[in-house]
């Protein structure tokens, strides 16, 4: 079985502030995507990681290796004008294997853990695709009308993390198919198709770094690992 990541960091980071986007801004004193593909390196060696990036990124993604040393091996591809375009882009990358899996991995997530990436590959391999997903713990309101709500149960909800992953066959047919606007992660593209999606308990320390309260929360846990069992 041939293990594929494509790690899509194209966003803009305009609820993180400043002037770099947010998948290039620093944790610990490294850009944070750097720190998300040396996890997944770390966790697996002989994986392929894929970086896709928008064109104008390019040059700086270029420049920061250079600075940063960095040298986890991969293949760069140019992202597209949705996220949905940008995994094509970076499917195009992917060999044609019969026995090959793809996650896609979102690049401001530097903290899925060993046990999340391999149950996700293991279950894809038997079910065509799985995704992790934790628990809600607040409590939910659903908007029912002007400045009304009412409550839902949360434990008929789940939170969606990535590496979401699936056979690269069917993922390649999922992404055959027209952008519509409801396709809001990879698993609703696999879903349009008519196939069924497994879950895999995800861990709680996989967060999507997008504010700067996120940078806070990411910051503690990059030295909780670092010190217990190193990135």
């Amino acid at each position: 079985m041939k293990r594929y990541i494509i790690v899509v960091a194209g966003g803009k980071g305009t609820r993180m502030g400043g002037e770099m986007p947010k998948q290039f801004q620093l944790l610990c004193g490294k850009p944070l995507v750097m720190v998300t593909l040396e996890r997944l390196n770390a966790i697996d060696p002989t994986m392929q990681l894929i970086l896709v990036l928008p064109e104008q990124h390019i040059e700086l993604w270029k420049q920061l290796c250079k600075e940063y040393s960095f040298a986890v091996p991969l293949i760069l591809a140019q992202g597209g004008s949705t996220r949905f375009h940008s995994v094509q882009n970076g499917l195009a990358q992917v060999d044609d294997i019969a026995d090959a899996l793809v996650g896609v991995h979102d690049g401001v997530r530097p903290f899925v853990s060993r046990r999340v990436l391999d149950e996700c590959f293991s279950r894809a391999w038997v079910d065509g695709a799985a995704i992790p997903m934790i628990d809600v713990q607040d409590s939910l309101r659903h908007i029912v009308g002007f400045d009304a709500t009412e409550v839902v149960p949360r434990d008929r909800y789940r939170l969606v993390q990535t590496p979401q992953v699936f056979k690269l066959s069917l993922l390649r047919r999922a992404y055959e198919q027209r952008f519509v606007e409801s396709f809001t992660d990879d698993a609703s593209v696999v879903e349009a198709l008519g196939e069924k999606v497994s879950g895999v308990e995800g861990n709680r320390e996989n967060i999507k770094i997008t504010t700067p309260f996120d940078m806070l929360v990411a910051k503690t846990l990059m030295e909780c690992w670092t010190s217990q069992q190193g990135i």
